[in-house]
């Protein structure tokens, strides 16, 4: 069936060659481009990771900022210490850690008191770091050796193909359908032999392990880093608004999201920098009012009107 083959093989495709331009794009781009696209890579990152586990389950996180703040605070105390490539494994594996731990503390609670746990974690890492440096270590921050742009770029792209291989790959799988299963009604998983405790907590984990891998990478370029910085609460709301603003109904969604909020909040601070929150939050409003299933599910509506419009005039 060389017509099914054709379809299943286009994704990679499309894939593949998204890939190769980003790979190619440090060669013909500036180097404030290249600076960009590694921001918009991290969103990106924290977006498809926080979508991974929220988007099927429907348990709302507004926890990306811790994770990817342990992700950063493990590259401020270990990155003079250990190779480049440990202190990301270790950022990733510690936020994975933190995951686990607080899934499994709090992935029995439902609905608000999940959410505001989650936002609750991130002021508690930040203060609780705050108090440990002033009073114990008698600082304020730390120094994160610096590496090139170029290289902070293409390990981002390296995470970011990872992340992307890991959700096709839970998706297609039987535990993907089981989260979904969980996010339709948890009651009747567990009721057909489902651990459903075991399976979000395990997923959550896996979500925070990409945020953390993110944060140690970006440490690298922010060289100065303090808790003030590392936990910064406005990063728990960015991958979320990101995921629903793009669309969670497809794995593109979030990727969408995340590179055009991440490119027009670099413009609105540039061109704006009195107004571009004011802005944005306009902009946000109203994609939320107007457009429900994000822009995924604009263009899936359009689609559908367009080929009615096409059957009825046949």
């Amino acid at each position: 069936m060389p017509n099914a083959r054709f379809i299943l093989s286009k994704p990679f495709v499309v894939w593949a060659l998204v890939m190769l331009a980003l790979a190619l794009a440090p060669l013909y781009a500036s180097r404030y481009a290249v600076i960009l696209l590694s921001t918009i890579l991290m969103y990106v990152v924290l977006s498809v990771s926080w979508a991974m586990f929220s988007g099927p389950t429907k348990y709302i996180s507004l926890a990306p900022a811790a994770f990817l703040g342990a992700g950063i605070y493990s590259a401020a105390v270990l990155g003079s210490q250990l190779p480049l490539a440990a202190v990301i494994a270790i950022g990733g594996l510690v936020s994975f850690c933190l995951a686990i731990l607080v899934g499994a503390l709090t992935l029995r609670l439902r609905g608000i008191y999940f959410v505001m746990f989650t936002f609750g974690l991130v002021e508690l890492l930040m203060h609780f770091l705050l108090w440990f440096e002033l009073n114990i270590n008698d600082t304020t921050g730390r120094v994160v050796p610096s590496i090139d742009n170029t290289t902070v770029f293409y390990l981002m792209l390296l995470v970011f193909a990872l992340l992307m291989a890991t959700v096709y790959a839970l998706q297609s799988s039987q535990y993907g359908m089981a989260l979904r299963g969980v996010g339709e009604n948890e009651e009747a998983a567990a009721h057909i032999g489902i651990n459903v405790t075991v399976l979000k907590i395990v997923v959550f984990g896996l979500s925070a392990f990409f945020m953390g891998l993110a944060g140690a990478i970006m440490a690298t370029r922010w060289t100065y880093i303090d808790p003030k910085i590392a936990f910064n609460p406005i990063i728990s709301f960015m991958p979320v608004l990101m995921a629903i603003f793009g669309g969670l109904g497809r794995p593109y969604g979030p990727i969408i999201g995340a590179a055009i909020f991440s490119y027009l909040g670099e413009f609105l601070i540039t061109k704006f920098p009195y107004y571009y929150m004011l802005i944005f939050g306009i902009i946000l409003v109203v994609a939320i009012l107007y457009m429900p299933g994000g822009l995924v599910g604009l263009a899936q509506d359009i689609r559908k009107h367009y080929l009615r419009r096409q059957h009825a005039d046949s």
